[in-house]
């Protein structure tokens, strides 16, 4: 559905230990920073990474915007809530759960990174 997905951060030393932890809690490898100093996550379903916005302002999260994780259980985004939360994640909206909507019944699970972004891990 998408190439991928890059978020502004201030701090990519901040980044790393929060989305290593938090992603590494999903099974996604730990990030890799290119030659231009941007932090990559690379799985064989989609790209997402960490860069200092390049216009030189400070990074500000997505007002309404969500990036959402998939996940294999309930219990896997559990942990990626917990790693997330254990390494500067805030987290946000109703704790870790099941819910019913219009999508049927997920689990979700919601963050903001230390930047702002709005995350969420999802189990369907």
């Amino acid at each position: 559905m998408f190439s991928h997905i890059m978020i502004g951060g201030d701090d990519l030393s901040v980044a790393k230990k929060f989305y290593d932890a938090a992603l590494g809690a999903v099974g996604v490898p730990e990030g890799t920073l290119d030659p231009k100093g941007r932090l990559f996550y690379r799985t064989p379903t989609g790209v997402f990474a960490v860069s200092v916005p390049i216009n030189g302002e400070p990074t500000t999260g997505a007002n309404g915007g969500t990036i959402g994780f998939a996940c294999d259980s309930p219990e896997m985004a559990d942990a990626w809530h917990a790693a997330g939360a254990a390494n500067g994640g805030t987290p946000c909206e109703d704790p870790p759960g099941w819910r019913e909507g219009a999508a049927g019944k997920v689990y979700l699970a919601y963050l903001f990174d230390p930047f702002g972004n709005k995350l969420c891990a999802l189990h369907r």
